[in-house]
């Protein structure tokens, strides 16, 4: 399990889209079992404020065989945790070489509801600015609370952001266009 981290949140930088993009690249020397990678949480969302560490969603054809190739993930310069308290996920990360985290990896089974979850919520996040800054203010809050400890802040807007994620999937069912 990796160890807590400081909360330090930044302003939204606009290079976070271009480090994800890189860094999504890098993910397809796994070739097609990596169908898409997709870029997530706040450092996905226009203007938010962020820890600025890169949260990328590859999504996979299977989770057995990217466990068959997992020192292939570790090659990349990712850490492997498992599931990480997700069942149907692994769970990676990249440090540098002082420690500071700089992207999270959190790969999904092509049909795991984890994916449809997390994308449901970046693209609320992205058309209602006033749920962005709802959420920045829990951010704040959270942090405030505890700075000192990732985990600890995590756990404490959790229960806002299961709200605010069921408000995304019911947004996104209204708005899935008709299948004909």
């Amino acid at each position: 399990m990796p160890a807590p981290l400081p909360v330090i949140l930044s302003a939204h930088d606009p290079r976070w889209a271009q480090l994800a993009a890189e860094r999504a690249e890098r993910l397809k020397a796994l070739g097609p079992l990596v169908e898409a990678v997709h870029h997530i949480g706040s450092t996905s969302v226009p203007g938010l404020t962020a820890k600025p560490i890169i949260d990328l969603l590859p999504v996979v054809s299977d989770l057995a065989t990217l466990d068959e190739r997992r020192s292939e993930v570790e090659a990349l310069g990712y850490e492997w945790h498992g599931d990480y308290g997700i069942e149907g996920r692994r769970f990676c990360t990249c440090s540098d070489a002082a420690g500071a985290r700089l992207a999270n990896v959190h790969f999904f089974a092509a049909n795991s509801p984890h994916v449809a979850r997390h994308l449901a919520f970046r693209d609320y996040l992205r058309a209602h600015p006033a749920a962005a800054r709802a959420y920045e203010r829990e951010k704040r809050r959270a942090s405030a609370l505890h700075p000192d400890n990732s985990h600890d802040y995590t756990d404490e807007k959790a229960a806002f952001v299961k709200a605010m994620e069921g408000e995304a999937l019911a947004w996104r069912e209204r708005n899935r266009p008709l299948a004909k």
